[in-house]
């Protein structure tokens, strides 16, 4: 399977900050956008956007931990199911050389037949031959034919070492199936338990985060995607906590805080492009 490549954090940083220009011309029409550009034909406050965006954040976080739950599990069974069908039809190969095999060995014997006869015709008609020529000319045939006896003999020989080679290869990978299947099978019953025992908190949480995104212009939400792709640990909406920036820890000065805290547009890290959200509308949500 074909492995992603990490993308280096200026570039990572970059597109937050594209993303988070997309959210600063969003702030710029929060207030007198069109009826049309607003959800419901109703124009949702600045802090219900807030509230709205970090209320999915967290739910789409419980999903990751979920998921996180599940660990490897998923790419694991991906990857056995893939070798379980890669040795059944290098089994189902390996069948069908089997059968060519088989059908020129049979093909081999049946041309020494007719070589024997062939021999055995000529040395009859050698006992009535008129003149030496005619002799040496049934001569040279006897020879052709117990050469090409000989020929078939070594043909049917590589043939069956193949067939040999080729039935140990069936042996070696049904053994190797088999063990597959029971790897197979037991990463699959885990994976079940797994997924019984969080299904219906994931499908609740999926449900919860649908309708928070109804709650959200498709520009902010597109923009929240992009930097929650980007970020690490999946955080695009972040608090302040301690002057400091929830998603990279940088510093947040206190005129910038004071405007987090207003509600009076959406803001952004400066740093890492995150959306802030002041602590105490974080706590009123968690």
């Amino acid at each position: 399977m074909a492995k992603s490549v990490a993308k280096p954090a200026e570039t990572i940083v970059e597109e937050n900050k594209k993303a988070a220009n997309a959210v600063e011309t969003i702030e710029t029409v929060e207030i007198h956008a069109p009826a049309e550009h607003v959800k419901d034909e109703t124009e949702i406050s600045i802090e219900k956007k807030l509230i709205a965006l970090f209320t999915l954040q967290q739910n789409d976080s419980k999903i990751d931990r979920i998921k996180i739950v599940r660990g490897e599990l998923p790419l694991e069974v991906e990857d056995l199911e893939d070798d379980v069908a890669g040795l059944e039809t290098r089994i189902d190969n390996y069948i069908q050389e089997i059968g060519v095999l088989e059908k020129q060995i049979a093909d081999k014997h049946f041309a020494i037949k007719e070589s024997q006869g062939l021999i055995k015709r000529y040395e009859e008609q050698q006992n009535n031959v008129r003149n030496n020529r005619e002799y040496d000319a049934l001569t040279k045939e006897v020879e052709f034919q117990s050469l090409e006896i000989q020929l078939s003999e070594k043909r049917i020989r590589e043939f069956n070492t193949q067939l040999t080679m080729s039935k140990e290869e069936i042996e070696n990978a049904q053994n190797e199936l088999s063990d597959r299947r029971n790897d197979l099978e037991a990463k699959r019953s885990e994976l079940t338990d797994i997924v019984a025992e969080t299904e219906l908190e994931e499908k609740e949480l999926n449900n919860k985060s649908e309708q928070q995104q109804r709650k959200i212009e498709d520009r902010l939400l597109i923009a929240y995607n992009r930097i929650r792709k980007n970020a690490r640990n999946g955080l695009a909406v972040v608090p302040v906590e301690r002057d400091a920036c929830g998603g990279c820890f940088s510093y947040i000065p206190p005129q910038r805080q004071l405007d987090i805290k207003l509600h009076k547009k959406i803001i952004v890290c400066e740093f890492c492009g995150r959306i802030l959200v002041d602590k105490e509308l974080a706590d009123s949500i968690s």
